[in-house]
């Protein structure tokens, strides 16, 4: 491989862009490109059991590294992992699948091969993707490297996947091999517009008579945009009291005293309803308003009181100023909200404004597990620097409401909320951040989905503790509709035996917890072995359900079936 190829070029130009690692599945069209993978001195190949599974961890690996990347064969495994670039799409995460395809000799001739529907048509499924990328390319030899470069830069800038059909003739194409490194993200907050925005903050801030007449709730697009730090500066100006959405947990320092907690609309504590619901002045960055994320959409905010901040739109009341990017308009908010702490009379207080969710140690060791004790103790365990995942269903919704220790990293998927997402994102956050503990929570049906793909986690040597709770079926789905009917059920499995015959040895202790001293012990041996997978089947109820997931499933529940369609 001594020519500089466009497989090459592709590969340094993801290195360039951060990524070290492609996940995916081989084919035959993609197995020649791979070799430049498997030799690229920085950019390692992490093959994984089926191609959705390989969406899903690369999936983890962007939302925690900035950008992912994702190979698949034409046709029978690009459609495999559709699913995962939807959700990717979804919830604003870059991940670029490549898909190696037929030669272009063969497309030119329109032959019927392999993984094609086998009518000479090579378009199909770049159509197919039109929805859920932000750019497209099939490369040819001509337009390879241009088009290599702009599909990236787009993933990049966007935060959304991008989609690349590599022929196996163009992905050996040549290719020139010094090339400029790709032009910098641009800012493009216009001066004007950002002058209108800090204006009108300020008179609606000056409103306030003291930072605890203004609170601020942030999003998840304060995390994807990279606005974090830029967002704790703000908060640290105040201090102000602050609420997060389920969607971006772990955003803020949770143990923060003027934390308020996890706002869901009227879902939401008494305490974190009141931070958000009736401050003098609310900052709303990075929100969108999803279903879940919101109550059901019983969030009670009024515009007049409100500076809300978009991706590239910043409004105050009922004034909208664009474009102003969210990184930017947040920094500008740094010095108005200091100018309100200085009116403040005395220090800033300090007593916690939302008090926490029951704490570990409450609970007798003979006590039997349920929802509460459960999520009250894998709380307790939790330690900076960990990678939380927790499944869509009683998972997500019964760690929501526990605040977590600073430096921990909250994951899950509450919009595109597809079960069985967090086990191969499992693999994707761990490798993206190496030397953090992954701890994966999720329910015996999420788990069965995208079980195979223990044995990469296993193979890999990530060290997580796995908690697999078994509640003997789809609960989030009995509690909505169906709570005795058979279509919520699943077949049981042993969850320690499956893990050790999918490859455990020594890098795995597995075991089963009915009672809240058995899941200690569990977390005991974890954490004596913190390199290995500690798997642990957490036995409850069938029928129960954390308190948030309650909530919320009796306003799913409540609604009025649809009129069935007239028949002649």
């Amino acid at each position: 491989m001594s020519e500089y190829t466009v497989a090459d070029h592709l590969i340094d130009r993801l290195a360039e862009l951060g990524v070290d690692r492609v996940f995916g599945v081989p084919g035959d069209y993609s197995l020649a490109m791979l070799d430049h993978v498997t030799h690229h001195p920085t950019v390692r190949w992490t093959g994984c059991t089926n191609e959705l599974n390989a969406g899903y961890a690369a999936d983890g690996y962007g939302r925690l590294r900035g950008i992912a990347a994702l190979c698949t064969t034409f046709g029978v495994g690009e459609l495999s992992a559709i699913n995962a670039i939807a959700g990717a799409f979804a919830e604003h995460v870059p991940v670029v699948h490549i898909v190696g395809a037929p030669a272009l000799t063969s497309q030119a001739q329109h032959r019927p091969v392999h993984h094609t529907l086998g009518d000479g048509v090579f378009g199909h499924f770049t159509a197919m993707h039109a929805d859920i990328t932000c750019a497209r390319a099939s490369l040819t030899h001509e337009n390879a490297v241009d088009e290599i470069d702009r599909v990236l830069r787009e993933v990049r800038d966007r935060r959304l996947p991008g989609y690349l059909v590599v022929p196996a003739d163009v992905a050996a194409g040549p290719a020139e091999r010094t090339r400029p490194a790709l032009p910098a993200t641009v800012d493009t907050t216009d001066p004007e517009a950002l002058a209108g925005f800090v204006d009108a903050a300020r008179r609606l801030l000056e409103s306030a008579s003291t930072p605890d007449d203004v609170a601020l709730l942030a999003g998840l697009t304060v995390h994807r945009l990279g606005a974090g730090e830029t967002l704790a500066r703000l908060l640290a100006a105040g201090p102000l009291p602050h609420a997060v959405t389920p969607w971006a947990k772990s955003l803020v320092d949770e143990s923060a005293p003027r934390f308020a907690g996890t706002y869901t609309g009227a879902a939401s504590p008494p305490a974190t309803r009141t931070a958000v619901e009736d401050a003098a002045v609310l900052v709303v960055a990075g929100v969108v308003f999803t279903d879940l994320d919101s109550g059901m959409f019983t969030q009670r905010i009024t515009r007049h009181r409100t500076i809300d901040i978009g991706p590239r739109t910043a409004a105050v009341g009922a004034a909208t100023f664009s474009p102003v990017e969210l990184p930017t308009a947040l920094a500008a908010l740094e010095p108005l909200v200091a100018e309100v702490a200085a009116r403040r009379a005395g220090p800033a207080p300090s007593e916690p404004l939302a008090a926490p969710a029951p704490a570990a140690g409450a609970a007798a060791d003979g006590e039997a597990l349920g929802q509460n004790t459960l999520w009250a103790e894998v709380s307790g365990f939790l330690r900076s620097g960990d990678i939380v995942l927790a499944d869509q269903g009683t998972s997500f919704y019964g760690m929501a409401p526990h605040r977590l220790a600073a430096g921990v990293t909250f994951v899950g998927q509450p919009l595109w909320a597809s079960i069985g997402y967090t086990l191969p994102a499992l693999l994707g956050t761990c490798t993206a951040l190496p030397g953090h503990r992954g701890v994966l929570l999720i329910g015996d049906g999420a788990a069965q989905m995208t079980a195979t793909e223990l044995a990469t986690v296993l193979r890999e040597r990530i060290p997580a503790v796995i908690v697999v709770v078994d509640n003997d079926g789809y609960t989030v789905e009995r509690a909505i509709h169906g709570l005795a009917e058979p279509y919520n059920d699943i077949t049981p499995w042993d969850w320690p035996a499956l893990a050790r015959a999918l490859g455990g040895g020594e890098h795995l202790v597995a075991m089963r917890a009915t009672t809240v001293g058995e899941l200690r012990l569990a977390f005991a041996a974890a954490a004596a072995n913190p390199a290995r997978v500690t798997l642990v089947q957490a036995v409850v109820p069938r029928d129960d359900v954390p308190d948030l997931l309650a909530a919320l499933t009796r306003v799913l529940g409540s609604r009025p079936a649809p009129e069935p369609a007239p028949t002649s």
